[in-house]
């Protein structure tokens, strides 16, 4: 900047000084950037951010909020840039089902009930739920040292409003936050989102969070999403929304917002995406209790009760059906089994909503996997049930016993699933040890494709018996030299075989295959006869019938490698990798080739 800006910038500052609110209203606008549903694309809401404030020479809206405070005109200009934001929301045609995301600077938390109040006034004049708000607590300052940041939260969350922390992990007190509040939405700082597809500390750290966000009842939100990769690290990982540049930049312009992002739905999945096994058996554990509004009154919560006498909770969502927690039984029953209880819960001035007794409750998406819901359920103490949503919307619950059918309905299956000759796991099995694996780049992959040559002439000549023997010494030599927990063996089906290594290096792999490969030939070599071992090759019929010499069989093992930090969500992408190191494995000497995947051919 130069020194005539700065100085014209510097002028202007002081003269807004004296007039800060009344020229705000002239120039700051409300911007809305939409946040997204990871999964399908869809809008979930928008946050609305401050523009403008530079024409009257404040270059962030951090500086003018400072100087609002400084002059003591900090609850003003909140109060004008949250009525602006509503006033734009209400003009939108989702209003009644997108959550307009508003950021609450923690120094008016001692004034905070002021600021509610007026909201609420305006969402009652325009018949909008209070659900529709959700709150950005910023840890830009110390909430935890405000006396009456508790009961404003509180508040909060009694008339209705939702709650997100800001900039989780760059801020104040966040865990804290998490711990003593009912919190709905966990905004993760770009910070920790910024190049995550290559930083595999980045992505323990946004796993483990999304796991404790979840089983605390807390969406996450991915903040500043800038790439394509990025996108999809989150989505794998179990974020629930995401919002950034990538996706939307913000407009003030209502005109050029979106109604959805379809794209994002496709995005880095393989054309053809066959059910997962553990959505197919959660579904049919699901139990769709009936749901509470959090806006129905508290007649219909007893009156939900008194028909399902045997049920202990209910449900509660929002006016766009997403969960807000549950209601408990026990919670109404001292105004129940009180003098004049149930006439006190419904005194107007007394002043009892459905949202005094909500209670958090874990929430997972239906399509996260069986052993997720498992290890939930391991982590919850006192909950009732899991929340099971689908596209962010409820869609039943889950309860322990329901788990434990899934489970042993997946075991099952899987067992189904097994080869009878080797009792290796098979082709589903395999295909989800892949898919897991190439979206996980914490660790150097490697995918061993075994196929034995000259198997057919053996099986012909031999028998049937010595052929399958042949293929469970092979399972038996895989057991023995792959047998930790980073190694995943499976059986393709008949002499065609895969294993799984994650975390060796080329050379501990290369060491393990060829004392694999040596043993086998060995073994196999004996099966032959005296003659034709001298011989070394037998007589057989090729594919058209006409009698050939085959050599003595042997196990072929191309070896794809994909190096650490790299994240593929084509599966195709793999499946085309190993057909041609497969084909370079049986015309080598040795009959082992190792090819990183983007050199495969």
């Amino acid at each position: 900047m130069s020194v005539a800006a700065a100085t014209e910038q510097g002028i202007l500052r002081r003269y807004a000084s004296d007039q800060l609110v009344t020229l705000a209203k002239v120039v700051v606008e409300s911007a809305f950037q939409p946040i997204v549903e990871a999964g399908t694309g869809a809008i979930f809401g928008y946050e609305s951010l401050m523009r403008g404030q530079e024409r009257i020479g404040f270059e962030s809206p951090i500086e003018i909020l400072d100087e609002a405070e400084r002059i003591g005109q900090l609850l003003p200009l909140e109060q004008m840039i949250a009525s602006r934001a509503l006033a734009k929301f209400l003009t939108l045609a989702n209003r009644t089902t997108a959550t307009l995301f508003l950021n609450l600077d923690v120094r008016l938390i001692a004034k905070g009930e002021e600021l509610l109040d007026g909201l609420l006034q305006h969402l009652k004049n325009a018949g909008i739920a209070p659900s529709s708000i959700c709150f950005e607590l910023s840890e830009r300052f110390d909430n935890s040292k405000v006396p009456e940041f508790a009961a404003l939260v509180a508040k909060m969350r009694k008339s209705g409003f939702k709650l997100a922390v800001d900039d989780f992990g760059v801020g104040h007190g966040e865990m804290k936050l998490l711990c003593d509040h009912a919190i709905d939405y966990l905004k993760i700082d770009r910070y920790f989102i910024a190049d995550i597809d290559a930083n595999a500390r980045k992505r323990h750290l946004l796993k483990n969070v999304v796991n404790i966000a979840h089983v605390l009842g807390t969406r996450v939100v991915a903040e500043g999403i800038e790439t394509e990769a990025e996108f999809l690290v989150c989505r794998d990982f179990g974020v629930d929304l995401v919002q950034g540049w990538f996706i939307a930049r913000p407009t003030t312009l209502v005109n050029e917002l979106k109604p959805s992002f379809p794209h994002l739905r496709d995005l880095g999945k393989p054309k053809v995406n066959h059910q997962a096994l553990d959505e197919i058996l959660i579904r049919k554990q699901i139990e769709m209790l009936p749901t509470v509004n959090e806006n129905d009154n508290i007649d219909s919560v007893f009156e939900l009760f008194r028909r399902n006498p045997r049920q202990s909770f209910f449900p509660v969502v929002s006016a766009d059906n997403e969960p807000r927690g549950i209601i408990p039984e026990y919670h109404l029953k001292e105004y129940i089994y009180q003098p004049f209880g149930r006439e006190l819960l419904k005194n107007k001035a007394y002043a009892r909503a459905i949202s005094h007794f909500i209670e958090k409750a874990p929430i997972v998406s239906l399509d996260s996997g069986a052993d997720r819901l498992l290890e939930i359920f391991a982590n919850m103490e006192g909950s009732s049930c899991l929340i099971v949503t689908e596209n962010m919307r409820y869609a039943g619950i889950v309860s322990a016993a329901s788990l434990l059918k899934v489970i042993n309905e997946k075991q099952l299956k899987v067992a189904q699933d097994q080869n009878p000759l080797t009792s290796l796991p098979g082709n589903r099995a395999i295909g989800e040890f892949m898919q897991a694996a190439v979206r996980d780049g914490d660790a150097t992959r490697h995918f061993c494709y075994c196929d034995f040559d000259n198997f057919k002439p053996f099986n012909d000549a031999y028998g049937f018996h010595l052929g399958d023997h042949a293929i469970s010494l092979f399972a038996s030599l895989m057991r023995r030299y792959f047998f930790a927990d980073h190694h995943f063996l499976g059986h393709v089906g008949g002499d065609d075989f895969f294993i799984g290594v994650t975390g060796s290096t080329a050379c501990e792999l290369r060491g393990l295959v060829d004392r694999l490969l040596e043993d086998f030939h060995t073994g196999v070599f004996a099966l032959y006869s005296q003659q034709d071992r001298v011989a070394g090759r037998i007589k057989g019929h090729d594919r058209s019938g006409a009698e050939v010499f085959f050599p003595l069989m042997r196990c072929s093992i191309g070896v794809l490698e994909l190096p650490r930090g790299l994240v593929i969500d084509d599966i195709s992408r793999v499946g085309t990798a190993i057909a041609g190191i497969k084909a370079k494995a049986k015309e080598s000497n040795s009959g082992v080739v190792f090819h990183p995947i983007g050199d495969a051919h």
